[in-house]
């Protein structure tokens, strides 16, 4: 039997954590909120397509995932999980039929490191409905990891193999991987995207990816979602994203002179040779301009649209 994917919105969503002692000018003292990961998040997750989840280190990737999840729940605002066309959605804290639809893989793993690899497979085939002994044992044979073996004699990139086949195996209507690749090589890693585009297709869900790796992922994307201090920069299809910048090269005064008032998100001189990464898509007009001027007009990887656009220098300073 194949789930119906689950989808997710948050509204308003804020998450601190930690607290401070300040103390005022007068010399009273006071506890602050120390953190804030999240703040103010507003963000609806389509079910039935794989998402990438981009941001810098401290964006507030792994604690929206881990809201998903209920391992957190949020400081303020409403999380909430189902099926397409179900309503209401509900909220997963402490709800064991949204939690038991819901897999969060992180890069640890999260097994049991005193027991033998075989006992934590058996503990997710209890937890998760849908479950895939089959496809376990295969991907497992696969990445070359024996199940006898307790996970704390693995190698960090065979436990991060297990991480990715305990996801995989659970088939569950939104599974996340939150940067489950580290310690891969490379091999391992492709054929770990090549698998998550296979069983998708057999078993369509609901997928989050969270990956530093840009260049390697954005095949896999049909949506992205890109954090930046706690807020959502933007949330919408890789096709519109891909839409959102493009390349000049060429003489420095013919390139200044196309780009225009355009925004300028990267800007790199050699000589009398200028680069320019550009807000925005061109139109024919400026593109049969482009190559009236003998400049090249090109088009922006994901990874380099991610990158430009969470420049401190573009985003501010804070929120």
């Amino acid at each position: 039997m194949t789930p119906e994917p689950f989808g997710a919105r948050l509204d308003d969503v804020v998450v601190r954590f930690g607290k401070q002692r300040r103390m005022t000018i007068d010399g009273r003292t006071f506890k602050d909120e120390a953190t804030v990961a999240l703040d103010g998040v507003d963000l609806t997750i389509r079910p039935g397509v794989i998402t990438g989840v981009l941001g810098r280190n401290g964006a507030g990737k792994s604690t929206l995932l881990t809201l998903l999840a209920a391992f957190n729940r949020p400081t303020s605002g409403t999380v909430r999980l189902g099926p397409d066309g179900d309503a209401p959605w509900e909220d997963p804290w402490e709800n064991a039929w949204v939690t038991s639809n819901v897999q969060l893989v992180r890069e640890s793993g999260d097994l049991q490191d005193d027991e033998k690899l075989s006992e934590s497979l058996r503990y997710y085939a209890d937890l998760r409905p849908f479950w895939d002994a089959e496809l376990a044992g295969r991907l497992l044979d696969m990445f070359e990891v024996n199940p006898r073996k307790k996970p704390n004699a693995l190698s960090r990139g065979k436990r991060s193999a297990v991480g990715a086949t305990i996801g995989l195996a659970s088939r569950a209507p939104l599974t996340i991987f939150d940067e489950v690749y580290l310690g891969m090589d490379a091999p391992t890693r492709y054929a770990f995207y090549d698998e998550i585009l296979a069983d998708y297709a057999e078993h369509p869900r609901t997928i989050l990816l969270s990956s530093h790796l840009v260049e390697e992922v954005e095949r896999l994307f049909e949506d992205v979602i890109v954090l930046d201090r706690g807020g959502v920069l933007l949330a919408e299809t890789a096709e519109e994203m891909g839409r959102r910048g493009f390349s000049l090269t060429g003489p420095t005064s013919a390139v200044e002179r196309l780009a225009g008032d355009r925004r300028v998100l990267h800007r790199q001189q050699l000589g009398g040779t200028l680069q320019v990464t550009l807000e925005g898509t061109p139109d024919d007009v400026e593109a049969t301009a482009a190559r009236a001027a003998g400049v090249e007009l090109g088009s922006l990887p994901l990874q380099d649209l991610f990158v430009r656009l969470t420049e401190p220098s573009r985003t501010g300073a804070g929120r």
